[in-house]
Formats: C-alpha cells, sequence, structure tokens
C-alpha cells in the first residue's frame, strides 16, 4: 500500500487524522501542519517528547511590568487551576482552534484585563474569529468563577490583577511552548495534561453555543 498523501512512499503508519496508511516521512512533514493530530496519536505523542523548540527567552516575555512569582502562582492555585482549564475546555470546544488562537485570546483577555487599570474598561477582541470564540467562553467562566467564589465565602476575594497576573503566565506558556506549526496544539496538550488532574473548579467548565 502506498502513502495517501505522496502516493508513492510505501505507508507504513496508521494516520488517525486521516485515517489511512501514510509513510513515516509525510508523517513527519504535514504532523500539525496540514494535518490536524488528535492528542492521543502514538507518533504525535513520540515527537513532543523529541521536538526541538526556540522556547521563550525571559527577556522576551510579554507584559513585563507583570511580575509574576512562585509564592504568586501558589496563592493562586485554584484560580490559575480553573482558568487553565476554562482556556482549555473553550479551545477544544471551538472546532479548529489551535494553539495560536488560544495565544491571541490570552492576549486579548490580557489586554482587557489591563484596561482596568486605567478605570476605563475597554474589551479587546482578537482578529480570529476561533480566537473570539475562545475569549468569550473564558470570559463566562471567570465570571461564574468570582460569582461562585462571592457566594461561597461571602465577598469576592479575586480581584482584578489577580486574573490578570494569572492570564500574564498562561499567556507566556503558550508562547513557550509553541512549536512553529500552522496546527500546532503543543501548548493545549500541555494544559489538558497538566490540569485534567487539578482540583474541580469552584464553578462548572460547562459552556453553551
Amino acid at each position: 500500500m502506498t502513502c495517501s498523501i505522496c502516493e508513492s512512499r510505501k505507508a507504513k503508519r496508521a494516520c488517525p487524522a486521516l485515517r489511512s496508511e501514510i509513510c513515516p516521512q509525510c508523517c513527519g512533514k504535514e504532523r500539525e501542519e496540514s494535518l490536524s493530530c488528535p492528542f492521543d496519536c502514538a507518533y504525535l505523542v513520540e515527537a513532543r517528547a523529541h521536538e526541538r523548540r526556540a522556547g521563550l527567552d525571559p527577556g522576551q516575555f510579554p507584559y513585563k511590568e507583570v511580575r509574576i512569582t512562585e509564592d504568586f502562582l501558589r496563592e493562586q492555585e485554584e484560580l490559575l487551576n480553573f482558568t487553565a482549564q476554562a482556556v482549555t475546555g473553550a479551545a477544544l470546544q471551538v472546532s479548529g482552534a489551535v494553539d495560536h488562537d488560544a495565544s491571541q485570546a490570552l492576549d486579548a483577555l490580557v489586554r482587557t484585563y489591563k484596561s482596568l487599570d486605567s478605570g476605563i474598561y475597554y474589551q479587546t477582541m482578537p482578529d480570529s474569529p476561533l480566537g473570539q470564540a475562545i475569549v468569550a467562553r473564558v470570559q463566562e467562566q471567570l465570571q461564574q468563577f468570582r460569582t461562585a467564589e462571592t457566594e461561597r465565602l461571602g465577598m469576592a476575594r479575586t480581584r482584578d490583577t489577580d486574573v490578570l497576573g494569572i492570564l500574564v503566565f498562561l499567556l507566556r506558556m503558550a508562547l513557550d511552548e509553541d512549536n512553529g506549526r500552522r496546527l500546532g496544539r503543543r501548548f493545549l496538550d500541555l494544559l489538558q495534561r497538566h490540569f485534567e488532574s487539578a482540583k474541580a473548579p469552584a464553578a462548572p467548565l460547562i459552556v453553551s453555543g
């Protein structure tokens, strides 16, 4: 059997994205470029372990004026877990969304929360329609989190600056995990694996639409 992509080399791998057989060369070249690979693809998992990435130079961190410390992340563990799950859930519910859309959504959310520093709320939306859908879902989830927190504690403990810090942290993580592939979802895969076993959030991650 020949590869269903190049139609010349011998097919040696079952591709779950195409549901057909392809050759190793096309698998490596088209993985997360023209192929939307599922997270559990054995070849994708193996590639993740050996993937070379430039990573994000700390000197190139966006929004360097927002200082993120280990103490802050420990203190805001519940908010971090919730927000990470909200971003993952939103992105996976938006058909076709990839890391780039999630990064755009996080950047837009950061800009929105930074506008609160000036006392004038201004909602920023990314250019990507997929990113816009992620923003809407995450905003809804964050509002549910804060409402549930107020009902549970009798007060609003989470501040806008806390949300801003968590969003900046996740944005930096997204940029650091970027593998440069057009359909790359390395960041979303990491969030799903790292935070799926975290303590259940204060509000459900079920969204409508």
